[in-house]
């Protein structure tokens, strides 16, 4: 019996230590998630004004293509090709938005496997697939499918700078150039709220869907400089690179709030471990004390 209660206090010490971990990763990702949350919508707004803005200039110039009118900006033609008109789809590429850290409860899981049927979808219509992969979970689960990973990107902070998403942003207009895909999407856990997420699959290139609304907010006059070709040269990949992070910013915040929730539920489990714990501990120290009074009786009633 003594032993079984040293075995007990052992496991509700050790359990007590596992909840006061699980407490405070609990709370370091709150803190994360508030932070996370406030970068995503400052970052919002910027990227409204960008996707307003291209969709103004790429309106008229997609017009302008239409009308087969390619004066004043041929030598930008190719650009406006490659990014702006959709061509026959033979590969699809996808970048694909993982954590580089577990204990984030079903975050990674729910990402992977939409990403296998997307793929799988893809194959059964004889397309190619070409994957990016952001996050060390998601290049590892690819690589161990002998699935093709063109380019990986790990260790991104927890709010991660432009500079470090611009890497896999270049690559990826750069594969699309070079005809190495007809197709981009970013694939994320999108943040709902604390509790929730879902996963989108966001199609990044061509640049085809414009929004001839938000165009229409711009009927005023500009006074453009050096030209709207040069200024629409510039947007395009600016345009292509804020959904891009803004996907990741997305998906970090997603992250944090899906490590907060695993956290939290690891520690309530735990607490409820140490409660059922304490009162096997109790009880099995209320059969000790029995069994000793029971024996201390008995030998005293030997003794008279």
């Amino acid at each position: 019996m003594g032993g079984s209660l040293i075995d007990i206090k052992k496991r509700i010490a050790s359990t007590k230590k596992t909840s006061q971990i699980t407490s405070a990763m609990q709370m370091v990702a709150a803190s994360k998630l508030t932070k996370s949350e406030q970068s995503s919508r400052r970052f919002q707004e910027y990227a409204s004004k960008v996707r307003s803005m291209t969709t103004h200039l790429a309106s008229s110039q997609l017009t302008a293509i239409d009308n087969s009118d390619f004066s004043g900006f041929e030598q930008d033609m190719e650009m406006y090709q490659q990014m702006l008109i959709a061509r026959p789809v033979k590969t699809i590429g996808y970048i694909v938005v993982t954590s580089d850290k577990g204990l984030a409860g079903g975050y990674n899981s729910s990402i992977l496997k939409n990403m296998l049927e997307i793929i799988k979808k893809d194959e059964e219509e004889g397309m190619n697939v070409v994957l990016m992969a952001i996050g060390g979970t998601g290049s590892d689960f690819f690589k161990h499918r002998d699935l093709p990973v063109a380019y990986e990107l790990r260790g991104l902070s927890d709010y991660p700078s432009y500079s470090e998403v611009r890497r896999i942003v270049n690559s990826a207009l750069q594969m699309y150039n070079s005809e190495m895909f007809d197709e981009l999407y970013v694939c994320y856990n999108h943040h709902v709220n604390t509790l929730s997420s879902s996963f989108r699959a966001e199609k990044i290139l061509p640049i085809v869907d414009l929004d001839a609304k938000e165009a229409e907010t711009y009927e005023q006059e500009y006074t453009l400089e050096p030209s709207a070709d040069a200024i629409l040269n510039t947007l395009l990949p600016l345009y292509a690179e804020s959904l891009i992070y803004g996907a990741v910013l997305d998906s970090k915040t997603a992250e944090h709030a899906a490590r907060m929730t695993a956290m939290k539920s690891a520690t309530e489990n735990a607490t409820n471990i140490i409660d059922d714990l304490t009162i096997s501990y109790n009880r099995a120290r209320q059969a000790a004390i029995t069994e000793e009074i029971t024996e201390i009786v008995g030998g005293a009633a030997a003794l008279e």
